[in-house]
């Protein structure tokens, strides 16, 4: 009962938060007004700027910012225990990372849309801006060049998930038209949309269906990464409602209804147990709550301050400032929408980050094969056994193979658990986890677009203001990096890994560089600041400390430990420079900017 407990008392947690210090937040902060003109609005063009619903931008705002995030990273953490993981999920979404994401969509949408990085030169110093803007440029770099891998390696997991993802695409694609230039309502199209991609996932296996994902799994990482980023490309340029918006609403919808199935099969275990006659489990939290010193995993790094770095998404994201920035305060047609948006996607996210530490604590104890040497032994392993056997050490962890299977092994019980083939339930989950990443990847190749375009203004690289210059410019920096060798016997495609070791600290120490941009525009209006001063102290501490600590500690530091990575080292180094810099201009600019207010954007 402690796991129905948890999720329970977690959700009625995220519902108060949203009604008390969202509002508060929301009329005595921010004092949203829905009469004042939105970006959207105001500078409506059809292509980025497109006045929508607050349910549609819901539903591509959570699918954007959750990604892959608020999976692989608690379900890795949970190797520290359930207890630390569930602690900062809770806390960090509620006061840090929702507060961050609100914050950053509010600011945007006074400034006409623009993003935090362009937004920086304004209220901190003229040269910050180029400074920020490279920052994001990095960062974002990264998840492109990575996430068709994750997406790739999800597809060779899981089969049956390849069909149901590219489906979405034309399904979307109607639904935009109808949408935009029918005016049709959008309740129909969406459950038929929904019931698409059911039907899809449960005959992913079979016949045809069966025989063009095992096709399709079978392609190479350097082939899913070009047609993967060529589909971004065209994701990035389309305007918002032929294609992003309606895709990542469908999503959105597909991506709750399996969260609520998820969570009526934690229900169905916690009263009614897993299994039948003798063999019937009963639901427990088969990790342990806190696994530290001589019970702690071998490998693992300190708890502190990787915790705080291993679970991003879910607690607070630095990536989640340029989708509330980038893309949504483009399209919310109403300044009174930002908290449903802003806030309430956050609190969501953290929801489904404590039920992937449940699937990962306690899901996985209702049983999973025994596996030895890669091979089944048909044994089935449960409890602690079972929490153990994908627990035993930090490296065996650590992979994205163990954290996604850790996750959807675990949540494929409790769906099992309502009557559910097992099949449908494991292919389910795989849909679950590449629709993520999916649209992660082209709301990523959108962003990188507007960051590319706002350098080149910034730098006077006037080709690339052009917005299809810029889309191909960043799609090829990425495609380039992606097609390398991750390491010295990988294959071509995985070249992302070369640089995601950054991203960890990179992301967060971004959060903390959003804060700044937040906490300047409260302070140049006289506004009470405490709620954001300290979590953007945090926020760039925390990653700083983590980043130095990769650099510099321990055998498998970048530049000190026994097998150098210089590369690593380098953007480590620039990265930390560029912080300390900004950090610098920020010190600079407070004391004069009490009061007096920004320049605004032309």
């Amino acid at each position: 009962m402690t796991t129905l407990i948890i999720a329970l008392g977690s959700l009625v947690l995220y519902l108060v938060a949203y009604h008390t210090y969202g509002r508060w937040l929301a009329r005595r902060i921010f004092q949203l007004d829905p009469t004042r003109t939105p970006p959207s609005i105001e500078l409506e063009d059809g292509n980025d700027f497109v006045p929508t619903s607050n349910g549609v931008v819901f539903g591509h705002h959570f699918t954007s910012i959750a990604g892959t995030g608020p999976i692989v990273g608690p379900a890795l953490a949970v190797i520290w225990g359930w207890v630390p993981a569930l602690l900062w999920v809770l806390f960090g979404s509620i006061f840090i990372g929702a507060v961050h994401d609100f914050g950053s969509l509010v600011v945007s949408m006074r400034s006409k849309g623009q993003t935090v990085g362009d937004i920086s030169g304004r209220m901190l110093a003229p040269r910050t801006r180029i400074l920020f803007l490279s920052v994001l440029f990095l960062t974002l770099t990264i998840v492109l060049a990575i996430f068709g891998l994750v997406i790739a390696a999800v597809f060779r997991m899981y089969p049956s998930s390849i069909f149901p993802c590219l489906v979405q695409i034309p399904v979307a694609v109607v639904i935009g038209l109808l949408i935009h230039r029918k005016g049709a309502d959008l309740t129909i199209p969406s459950l038929l949309a929904l019931g698409v991609m059911y039907l899809t996932v449960h005959f992913g296996g079979w016949g045809p269906l069966g025989a063009f994902n095992a096709t399709l799994s079978q392609w190479s990482n350097l082939t899913w990464c070009i047609l993967l980023l060529l589909y971004s490309y065209a994701a990035s340029v389309l305007p918002v409602w032929v294609l992003l918006q309606p895709r990542d609403y469908i999503n959105s919808l597909q991506l709750l209804s399996a969260l609520a199935l998820v969570i009526l099969g934690l229900v169905a275990a916690a009263l009614f147990g897993f299994g039948s006659g003798a063999e019937k489990q009963a639901l427990v939290l088969a990790a342990e709550p806190i696994r530290l010193g001589t019970n702690a995993p071998p490998g693992a790094p300190m708890i502190f301050p990787f915790l705080f770095v291993t679970i991003a998404c879910g607690a607070i994201s630095g990536f989640h400032c340029l989708v509330s920035s980038g893309t949504s305060s483009k399209q919310l047609k109403s300044e009174a929408d930002a908290r449903f948006v802003g806030y309430g996607s956050m609190l969501t996210e953290g929801f489904l980050a404590v039920l992937v530490i449940l699937a990962c604590s306690a899901g996985l104890g209702l049983g999973i094969p025994e596996i030895i040497d890669g091979e089944k032994t048909g044994a089935i392993l449960t409890g602690a056994d079972a929490y153990h056997a994908r627990y035993a050490t930090w490296q065996s962890a650590g992979g994205l193979p163990a954290k996604v299977g850790a996750f959807v092994d675990g949540a494929g019980n409790f769906i099992q658990a309502l009557g559910l083939p097992a099949k449908f339930a494991i292919a389910l989950m795989g849909v679950f986890v590449a629709s993520f990443a999916a649209t992660t990847l082209d709301s990523a190749c959108r962003l990188q677009r507007y960051v590319t375009q706002e350098l080149a203004h910034a730098t006077g690289l006037k080709p690339l203001a052009n917005k299809h210059a810029a889309t191909i410019f960043a799609v090829i920096i990425a495609g380039v990096i992606a097609a390398l060798p991750g390491a010295p016997g990988k294959a071509p495609g995985t070249g992302g890994l070369i640089l995601w070791p950054l991203f960890g600290a990179t992301n967060q120490l971004l959060g903390g560089l959003a804060f700044l941009v937040i906490l300047f525009w409260m302070w140049r209006r006289n506004l009470p600041v405490w709620f954001v001063a300290l979590p953007a102290l945090f926020m760039l501490i925390l990653p700083a400390t983590a980043m130095v600590m990769q650099l510099f500690s321990g055998d498998g530091a970048w530049l000190t430990g026994a097998h150098p990575n210089y590369l690593l080292g380098a953007f480590g180094i620039a990265t930390l420079a560029l912080e300390a810099w900004i950090v610098i201009e920020a010190i600079k600019a407070w004391p004069k900017a009490k009061g007096v207010l920004e320049l605004q954007p032309e």
